[in-house]
């Protein structure tokens, strides 16, 4: 039988606040099956002999079974709590893990892949959508918060575990991940049994912080526009994330160096992404994300000069510190623009979209890679794929405006 609170006012309670402490250490373990296989391309590419798209096949893999975990996993967390869903995902997770430390072929690792993916999508957009219903006067930073143990996660394992890869390899390092995320997740999981009472759900589900505004579209061609924003954004976010230690071992500085500048990028994420929240409150979401876009896009076309070792660890920082608050971003266009009764399903798409992105991204600058023999023309794919997302976010600015009384009250 699951618990239930019995606090008068469970929202922003003290008991919120630990349980929000508890999501960001799940979340910050949890989200390692993002970015392990980034750190291991290099070995995974000697060891098969494939050429670089076909070693970024598993990332692509990881990331559509992410994007379908978020759309899928959030309605596990409906009917059978968040504490079923993570224990499921760590198990999940943990066999692809072990699956993928067994591969004997590029083709059997991107299947491990993408059970990897699969599960660690429940660290990601389910466990931030069971937070957002603790909290009403800190909804955002609350959110923030426990989106930013995607990036901690990146930025804490793989310089921790660097020391395996290089001195036992990648396969090492996945038995460690399995037992890791399956030792560590199950019992915090199982702190996060209890519920909010029906009352106090409903109220977390109508308070918002957001001023409704609308656009002359309809809420489903308006998120297939986010959507198409959000996979532009994401294929050139893609572009470092995916690459970075790849291209530190091709200018000769080694996988070691280039995990340090994916974590140095990641840590300016989380930075990015709390500061983002805040600006959020003030400008609301599509200002934000504007924001993150043209900065994003900056640092972008820094890394084309960039070829030693300081400007290339500067750069990380400048690109981590720029884009991190991209993504949660879209949640909050989502809330702004769309009636509350349809925010999950919305906001679940439109993150898919950015996954997916992700995805498509980090195949395409492998491929282009293959094709010229440098990551110039990559950076110059992601340059572009960002101008698209800044013009979609500038043609939503200017014909939107804030909603009637009505629709507000509707909204």
């Amino acid at each position: 039988m699951t618990a239930t609170a019995t606090a008068s006012d469970p929202l922003d309670s003290r008991y919120a606040w630990t349980r929000l402490a508890l999501s960001l250490a799940i979340a910050s373990i949890g989200n390692v099956g993002m970015w392990s296989v980034i750190v291991v391309m290099p070995a995974v590419q000697a060891e098969f002999g494939t050429g670089r798209g076909e070693a970024s096949l598993p990332y692509t893999l990881t990331m559509l079974g992410f994007a379908l975990g978020n759309l899928l996993i959030g309605r596990v967390v409906d009917r059978r709590g968040v504490t079923f869903a993570l224990s499921a995902a760590a198990l999940l997770s943990g066999a692809g893990y072990l699956a993928a430390a067994a591969s004997p072929s590029i083709l059997v690792l991107s299947l491990a892949q993408f059970v990897i993916g699969l599960g660690t999508a429940a660290f990601f957009g389910p466990l931030i959508a069971d937070i957002s219903l603790w909290f009403r006067r800190r909804r955002g930073i609350a959110v923030a918060i426990t989106a930013s143990g995607n990036y901690l996660a990146g930025a804490i394992w793989p310089v921790a575990l660097a020391g395996v890869l290089s001195g036992q390899g990648w396969r090492v390092v996945y038995v460690i991940l399995a037992l890791l995320v399956a030792g560590a997740v199950l019992p915090l999981a199982q702190l996060l049994r209890r519920r909010l009472p029906d009352l106090s759900l409903s109220a977390a589900a109508q308070a918002s912080p957001f001023v409704p505004r609308q656009v002359p579209w309809s809420p489903r061609a308006l998120m297939w526009i986010l959507a198409l924003a959000g996979v532009a954004c994401c294929v050139a976010m893609s572009m470092p994330q995916v690459h970075i230690v790849a291209l530190c071992v091709d200018l000769g500085f080694g996988p070691a160096v280039g995990a340090e500048m994916l974590s140095l990028m990641l840590l300016g994420g989380v930075v990015s992404r709390l500061v983002s929240g805040v600006i959020a409150d003030k400008l609301g979401g599509v200002m934000t994300l504007l924001i993150g876009s043209v900065l994003q896009m900056l640092a972008l076309i820094l890394y084309l000069p960039a070829d030693g070792l300081a400007s290339l660890y500067l750069v990380s920082l400048i690109f981590g510190l720029s884009q991190g608050g991209i993504v949660p971003a879209y949640a909050i266009i989502v809330r702004e623009y769309m009636p509350a009764r349809e925010a999950g399903a919305r906001v679940g798409f439109v993150i898919m979209a950015t996954i997916l992105g992700m995805a498509l991204g980090g195949w395409m600058s492998g491929w282009i890679f293959d094709m010229t023999g440098s990551y110039t023309l990559a950076f110059v794919n992601g340059i572009a794929w960002n101008g698209l997302n800044i013009a979609i976010m500038l043609l939503i600015l200017l014909r939107s405006r804030p909603a009637a009384p009505r629709e507000a009250l509707a909204a």
